[in-house]
C-alpha cells in the first residue's frame, strides 16, 4: 500500500530540487521516485483502506440531472461497485495493460468504470461524453483501445443525448474493440449488438472481492487526449504513485481540505480537472466529492446555489466561463440560497477576469472565502501555481494565480531562450524541474512529446502560456502563446477546425484563431476562401459549423465565419495567423512586420471585410 511519511514526502521534494539541464535528468528523476515509493496499489489508497476504517463515511454524491435527486454513496458501495466492475471487465478478457475508454456522463458507475480499470492494471481513457464519434474513434484507434465502457443514454440540463449510438457509429472503423458494456441511465432501450454488454447485468453476477493488481510506480494508470497546434490530438499519459502523490497533496493543501468537508468540483470527468479533483485527489484523501450531471442554469441559474445549501459543499470549484454566464444573471439568483457552508472558492480551466472574480468573491463567497485562482494543465497533473497554500491570511491579488506549489519552480524566458531574472516581467512560462504529476509522455509518440514540451526551451518543461511576474513576484497567466485556444476552459487546436472544414468541397482554403468572448473566455473565428462559382454563402457556412461539430464537438464550432479573397502568407505559404488575430482583437494598429507576406496589400482586404462583417452582425457590440 502506498501510504507516505512527512519524512518521505520531504525526501521525494528535495529529490526535485536541483536544475534541470537535459530531458534525460528529468526522466532518471522521475525513476528515482519510482525507486522511492517502490510498488503501488492505488485504489487501496482510494477505496480500500478508507472501507477499513470508516466504510459508511460517504465517498460520493451524485447530483443527477434531475434537481434534488442526488445519490449518495458511501466508500465500502463504492468498492463493491468497483471490485464488480473489474471482475466483469476480466471475464471479457480485459488485463493489465489493456486500454479501455470511458464514454459516460458523470456517475458513480463512471467513477467505479475508472477505478476498475486501475484496479486490474488496465489503462483508462475517459472521452467526454459531448464528443462526436469521429473523435472518439480517433482516440480509441490511437489508443488501440480493447473495450468502451458506456450509457445507453445521457442526460444533461433536462436534454438526453444519444451516447450508445455514437458508440456503435465510432467503433464501426475500430478493429480493436472487442466488448462494448453498455449501463443504464435511462429506461429506454436501445439496440445491442453482437460485442455488446449488458453491464449491471453482468454485475450483478460478478463477485464483489476483487484483489488489486500489483503496479509498479511508473506503470500507466491513464491517457487522457488534448489539443495540439498540429491538429492530431496528443494522448498524454499520467502514472500510478506520482500522479496520485500529486493530485492528493494539491487537493489537500490548495483548498484547505479538512476531514469532513464535501469537495464541490462542478467539472465533467472527460477532463483532467475532473480526474484529479473529482476522482483521485478527492478520494485518496478519503473525502467527500460531489459529481455534478448538470448544468449551471438548468432549471434555472440559481442550480449551483441550491446544490450548495442542500448539500452543505464547503470548498466549490468551477470554471470562469460558468461564473461569468452565471453574473449575467444577476445576484437574487445567488442570495436566494444558503451559501454559510463555503469556505473555499476555486477558478479553473482558464484566466478569470477581475469582474468574475470580484463577483465570485464578493456575491457567492460573501467576501469571506478563500478564493484561490488555480493555473495548471492536463500534462501537469495538478494544480503548479495559485494563490494558497501560503503563509496564514497571506494577501490574495484578485484574478492572479500568484505562488507555485511545493516543488514547482516556474521560470520566465524571453524570445532568445534566455531566463528572464527579476520582476515586473513577462515571457513565455516554464518549469525549470520535474513535479511528481506531470505527464511521462506522449501515448506512442515520444519524439512528439520531447519537441511539443522540451524543445522550444532545452532543459525546461514549456508550458505553452505566456506569464507575467508582478513586482511582488507572483505570476499572472497572460494566455495560450501557441495555435491553441481555450473555449470554456477547453483546449483546443485551431488546426483541429481547419482539417475539419478542410472537408469542405466548395472551402478550399481556412484559417482559424482566437478572440476574446465574454463568456467563453476565447472563441473560435474562422476566415474562409470560397471557390469562385460558389454562390450560397449562408449555406455554406452552416455546412461548415455542422461539419465541425459532427467531427469534433458543439463546443468547437466557430461564432463566426469571414469570408475573404484570400489569406495572409508569406512567400513560403505559410499563413501569418498572428496577424489574423490582431484583426479580431481590433490591434490593427499594431500589425508588427508585414514585409514577409507575399503581398502586404492583402491586411488591408481583410480588414475592410472584417470590418463590413462588423457593421452587419454586431448591433450592440461584437464579442
Amino acid at each position: 500500500m502506498l501510504q507516505i511519511s512527512r519524512r518521505q514526502l520531504l525526501l521525494v521534494l528535495q529529490m526535485l530540487s536541483f536544475p534541470v539541464l537535459y530531458m534525460s535528468v528529468w526522466l532518471s528523476t522521475l525513476r528515482m521516485i519510482s525507486l522511492c515509493l517502490n510498488l503501488c496499489f492505488l485504489t487501496v489508497n482510494c477505496l480500500d483502506r478508507h472501507v477499513e476504517k470508516s466504510p459508511n463515511r460517504v465517498a460520493l454524491i451524485w447530483e443527477r440531472d434531475e434537481p434534488g435527486t442526488a445519490v449518495h454513496v458511501t466508500y465500502r458501495e463504492l468498492l463493491d461497485l468497483t471490485c464488480r466492475l473489474a471482475n466483469t471487465l476480466k471475464k471479457y478478457g480485459i488485463q493489465k495493460g489493456d486500454r479501455v475508454a470511458i464514454y459516460m456522463s458523470v456517475s458513480p458507475l463512471s467513477v467505479a468504470a475508472m477505478l476498475a480499470c486501475a484496479r486490474i492494471g488496465a489503462v483508462h481513457t475517459v472521452v467526454f461524453a459531448g464528443f462526436s464519434a469521429e473523435s472518439l474513434a480517433g482516440r480509441i484507434m490511437d489508443s488501440g483501445c480493447k473495450a468502451v465502457i458506456t450509457y445507453n443514454q445521457g442526460v444533461r440540463g433536462g436534454r438526453t443525448t444519444e451516447l450508445k449510438t455514437t458508440v456503435d457509429e465510432a467503433v464501426k472503423n475500430c478493429p480493436s474493440i472487442k466488448h462494448v458494456f453498455v449501463a443504464q441511465r435511462t429506461d429506454n432501450k436501445v439496440q445491442m449488438c453482437d460485442h455488446d454488454i449488458p453491464l449491471e447485468k453482468e454485475m450483478a453476477k460478478a463477485a464483489s472481492v476483487c484483489p488489486p493488481e500489483i503496479m509498479d510506480s511508473e506503470d500507466m494508470l491513464f491517457m487522457l487526449y488534448t489539443s495540439g497546434s498540429t491538429g492530431k490530438p496528443k494522448g498524454i499519459v499520467h502514472t500510478q504513485a506520482g500522479y496520485l502523490l500529486y493530485a492528493a497533496l494539491t487537493h489537500k493543501y490548495v483548498f484547505d481540505y479538512q476531514q469532513g468537508d464535501v469537495f464541490g468540483c462542478v467539472a465533467d470527468i472527460g477532463w483532467i480537472t475532473g480526474h484529479s479533483y473529482v476522482v483521485y485527489g478527492p478520494l485518496c484523501n478519503g473525502a467527500t466529492s460531489v459529481l455534478f450531471e448538470s448544468t449551471p442554469v438548468y432549471p434555472d441559474p440559481g442550480r449551483y446555489w441550491e446544490v450548495v445549501q442542500r448539500l452543505k459543499i464547503n470548498q466549490f470549484y468551477g470554471a470562469p466561463t460558468a461564473i461569468r454566464l452565471l453574473l449575467n444573471y444577476g445576484e437574487e439568483w445567488v442570495k436566494k440560497y444558503d451559501r454559510s457552508s463555503l469556505k473555499t472558492l476555486g477558478s479553473v480551466g482558464e484566466p478569470i477576469n477581475n469582474e468574475a472574480w470580484q463577483w465570485f468573491y464578493h456575491v457567492v463567497g460573501e467576501g469571506r472565502c478563500t478564493l484561490v485562482d488555480t493555473w495548471w494543465q492536463t500534462e501537469t497533473g495538478g494544480i503548479c501555481i495559485a494563490p494558497r497554500p501560503s503563509e496564514k491570511k497571506a494577501e490574495i491579488v484578485p484574478a492572479m494565480a500568484m505562488r507555485p506549489f511545493f516543488g514547482i519552480v516556474p521560470v520566465l524566458m524571453d524570445e532568445n531562450g534566455k531566463v528572464i531574472e527579476g520582476n515586473d516581467v513577462s515571457g513565455a512560462l516554464c518549469i525549470a524541474q520535474p513535479w511528481p504529476g506531470m505527464a511521462r509522455t506522449i501515448y506512442g509518440d515520444q519524439q512528439r512529446f520531447v519537441d511539443a514540451y522540451f524543445k522550444a526551451y532545452p532543459g525546461y518543461y514549456f508550458t505553452g502560456d505566456g506569464a507575467y511576474r508582478n513586482k511582488k513576484g507572483y505570476y499572472q497567466i497572460t494566455g495560450r502563446m501557441d495555435d491553441v485556444i481555450n473555449i470554456s476552459g477547453h483546449r483546443l487546436g485551431t488546426a483541429e477546425i481547419e482539417d475539419a472544414m478542410a472537408d469542405h468541397p466548395e472551402v478550399p482554403e481556412t484559417a482559424v484563431t482566437g478572440y476574446p468572448h465574454k463568456i467563453k473566455g476565447e472563441g473560435a473565428f474562422a476566415f474562409i476562401v470560397l471557390k469562385e462559382q460558389t454562390a450560397h454563402i449562408d449555406r455554406v457556412k452552416e455546412e461548415l459549423k455542422t461539419i465541425v461539430a459532427s467531427k469534433i464537438a458543439k463546443y468547437a464550432v466557430p461564432d463566426h465565419i469571414l469570408v475573404v479573397k484570400r489569406l495572409p502568407k508569406t512567400r513560403s505559404g505559410k499563413i501569418m495567423r498572428r496577424l489574423l488575430r490582431k484583426v479580431v482583437t481590433e490591434q490593427s494598429s499594431n500589425m508588427g512586420d508585414v514585409t514577409t507576406l507575399d503581398d502586404p496589400s492583402v491586411v488591408k482586404e481583410i480588414l475592410d471585410a472584417y470590418q463590413k462583417y462588423k457593421e452587419k452582425t454586431a448591433v450592440g457590440g461584437f464579442h
